[in-house]
């Protein structure tokens, strides 16, 4: 954690609505005309498109039918961690793009699933935003977690977040349903043992539990709107909430528990703008207190 250079990490599995969360904070920041360094998660996998392909074809033929984008193994976690210590320290370091599709590629003259040069992050940003997989993780060797200032966790209840990766890997990917199946499988031991224990490390969870029937995600023909759900948040620490406030401003909302708030799905962005907008300017005039005079 750092005063001079604050980091925020959100942390979510693939298809748990991460990318929506960044959206959210990219409007707190351009309200607030704070310059944030973007990180995503992407990145820092270990392997491209291509490799990622081979590697899993070797794992597969050594008898491993668990390797997956969720565990150590295809992840670069020591460059991750050494990320949020030097911008921590400095306010730099080094980053790279993952390049999904051919819009994001064609400016690079790459293909699409390759990652730009490793190259030095701008020393004139406010705060770092990571948004990916692994935004609180620790190992045995690695702690992401203990260098971000402010850990929030996007996790859907399980079954929607199966809906959600199904959906857009049938529709955007061209996937079957059995080859969606295969993959959630593959990866559910790195899930249970990567994934879910950031949610215990995190300052602040959004989860997304539906009031449809989501039984039987396999057969789902829609994934639930937000209309559709009830948004579940859950603060580590409750001192210094306004909860009367957020209440209030939150219409149709409830306290489940002494540090969680029930409010309906709908209301997730101007959930986060409240909750968060406090906490971003927080660290930002700690920032400027820190600095201290040249």
């Amino acid at each position: 954690m750092s005063r001079k250079h604050p980091i925020i990490s959100v942390a979510g599995s693939s298809g748990a609505g991460t990318t929506s969360v960044m959206r959210t904070f990219e409007q707190i920041f351009r309200r607030e005309r704070i310059n944030a360094a973007f990180i995503e998660g992407d990145s820092f996998h270990r392997h491209d498109r291509g490799e990622m392909k081979a590697a899993m074809e070797q794992a597969r033929a050594r008898g491993d039918h668990a390797f997956s984008h969720f565990g150590p193994e295809a992840n670069l976690f020591d460059q991750l961690e050494e990320l949020f210590r030097t911008y921590g320290e400095t306010g730099t370091g080094k980053v790279r793009r993952y390049l999904h599709d051919e819009a994001e590629a064609a400016p690079y003259g790459q293909q699409p699933g390759t990652f730009t040069p490793w190259e030095e992050l701008p020393a004139d940003s406010d705060l770092l935003f990571y948004e990916g997989l692994h935004g609180a993780v620790v190992t045995d060797e690695v702690d992401v977690a203990q260098h971000a200032d402010l850990r929030i966790g996007v996790v859907p209840v399980l079954n929607l977040e199966w809906i959600q990766k199904l959906q857009r890997d049938k529709a955007a990917r061209g996937y079957s349903t059995e080859a969606v199946a295969e993959t959630i499988l593959r990866r559910m031991p790195d899930y249970v043992n990567y994934v879910c224990p950031q949610f215990s490390r995190t300052d602040v969870n959004f989860q997304r539990v539906p009031t449809v029937d989501t039984s039987n995600p396999f057969i789902a023909r829609t994934i639930p709107t937000l209309d559709e759900s009830m948004l579940i948040i859950r603060f580590r620490d409750p001192h210094g909430i306004d909860f009367s406030y957020l209440l209030a401003m939150l219409h149709d909302s409830f306290m489940s528990r002494a540090n969680t708030i029930v409010c309906p799905g709908g209301k997730m962005d101007l959930a986060m703008q409240l909750i968060f907008t406090p906490m971003i300017l927080r660290l930002v005039e700690r920032r400027k207190s820190g600095l201290g005079p040249h």
